[in-house]
């Protein structure tokens, strides 16, 4: 995207005035075809990160956040038991900050539940949690599939689009739960619709119109995939690219040895305390 406005109009009427020569606009009709396959196929990239990586952090969320605020209160009741028994002012405002940062303990049910229960822990904020980051193969074709014959940018009837984006959403949804029943039920509901319109304006303003818009949206959408890979999320998801879920259990096994160790270390400082 640019400022120079006046530049690009002369620019548009030059190639506007290009498009005036025979087979020009059939070149240009199959230059819009093209530009919006390749929206779409960056479009289910897009998505399909931001739906892993939605899924990641409530995951992680749910899975690890109760394990997080178990090791606060350990560490808060260590330094708690050092300062104790040194009586150093510095030990003393090493606990109270520890101390400070402590949410409230999460209980053991809670604790465990959410690595060996088979629903995990639900939050009241989130009742219905995915499934997995990653939905699997199925899934993911069923996804594709929908979502390259119902989008709505294919769509140059605005109720169309509209009819089109509500349909999307739907799936969106059902692919964010890796629910493949309601993917199948989505697509039987699809082949049973209105044939989708795809016969393309013949005017060639409304064909550079068109190509400014695909131009335009890709570039919003590759905003959005850009901050959706550098944020904290996406980054840890880099460690496992592959199997982002297996990075999960990963890190819930390493929190659980730093539970036993801060665990073992408290016991050892509450039987030196008693034995004084």
């Amino acid at each position: 995207m640019t400022n120079s406005s006046g530049t690009e109009s002369s620019a548009s009427s030059a190639t506007f005035a290009a498009a005036s020569e025979p087979g020009s606009q059939d070149r240009l009709a199959k230059a819009v075809r093209a530009a919006e396959q390749a929206l779409i196929e960056f479009e289910i990239a897009v998505e399909t990160f931001r739906v892993e990586v939605e899924n990641f952090s409530r995951l992680h969320h749910q899975r690890l956040g109760p394990m997080y605020a178990r090791l606060d209160e350990l560490d808060a009741l260590v330094a708690e038991a050092v300062a104790a028994h040194s009586g150093e002012r510095e030990d003393i405002e090493r606990a109270w900050e520890a101390r400070a940062l402590v949410m409230p303990m999460p209980g053991i049910e809670e604790l465990f539940g959410g690595l060996l229960g088979s629903d995990g822990v639900r939050p009241a904020d989130d009742p219905n949690p995915p499934r997995r980051v990653r939905p699997g193969k199925e899934a993911q074709r069923l996804y594709r599939e929908l979502a390259r014959k119902a989008h709505p940018d294919l769509a140059q009837d605005e109720s169309e689009k509209e009819r089109r984006s509500a349909f999307i959403a739907r799936v969106n949804e059902a692919y964010a739960y890796a629910d493949e029943d309601a993917l199948r039920a989505l697509a039987e509901e699809w082949e049973a619709g209105p044939v989708p319109e795809e016969a393309l304006p013949t005017e060639a303003e409304v064909l550079y119109a068109r190509l400014e818009w695909l131009a335009e949206r890709k570039e919003q959408l590759a905003a959005i995939a850009a901050e959706l890979d550098e944020s904290a999320i996406g980054q840890m998801m880099k460690l496992s690219p592959d199997d982002p879920d297996a990075l999960l259990n990963e890190i819930a096994e390493q929190l659980l040895t730093q539970v036993g160790e801060r665990e073992a270390r408290l016991a050892e400082l509450v039987k030196e305390s008693g034995g004084e």
